[in-house]
């Protein structure tokens, strides 16, 4: 049985919970709010803001060592809502991996949204869930959570493509702002 660690217990928190526990996961919840506290997951979820992550860092950075690491944050300018925040040729994930360095961190759920992850599919098709980083035995356990839990998942490659993931859920967040792409919508993959 896997353990998984959930930090956050917003839409998205919620969402991947249910579809991990749907796959027979355990799964725990750290929220903000909470007094620092063991870290129990061998799967450990970012479900925040990109701007929490440092004091998650701060908080629960020595913990983490060893773990999967998945971060599901879209690194957008919360202030203009008009470009990524991080350098042309990373990502926020690269960013965290350089920062637990003794962890395994991956990026996936962020081209996801939690309706879509609730309802198990985009229109008429099963909802996929991108996986990119460079540990192929954490990419490979977090699909078979997910595929567990009655989501399909991909491989989308080393960690240099978590760049291209934050750039389709940041073009995904413009749309549904500007009323294009209701919550239920999003990209799908059709294989």
């Amino acid at each position: 049985m896997t353990n998984v660690t959930i930090f956050g217990a917003g839409n998205m928190g919620t969402a991947i919970d249910e579809v991990l526990t749907a796959g027979g996961a355990t799964v725990d919840h750290i929220r903000s709010a909470d007094p620092p506290g063991p870290v129990t997951g061998e799967i450990v979820v970012l479900a925040v803001p990109h701007p929490a992550l440092n004091d998650i860092l701060d908080k629960y950075g020595d913990q983490l060592a060893g773990k999967i690491v998945v971060d599901i944050t879209n690194p957008l300018n919360f202030e203009t809502f008009d470009s990524l925040v991080v350098s042309p040729d990373s990502s926020k994930a690269a960013e965290l991996a350089a920062a637990l360095p003794s962890s395994r961190v991956i990026k996936a759920f962020n081209t996801t949204l939690a309706a879509t992850l609730n309802q198990k599919q985009v229109g008429p098709v099963a909802t996929t869930v991108l996986v990119a980083g460079d540990d192929a035995d954490a990419k490979s356990a977090l699909i078979s959570a997910v595929k567990a839990g009655g989501l399909d998942a991909i491989d989308a490659g080393p960690m240099p493509r978590a760049r291209e993931l934050e750039a389709m859920g940041f073009l995904q967040i413009l749309l549904m702002v500007a009323g294009e792409l209701p919550n239920t919508g999003g990209f799908a993959v059709v294989r």
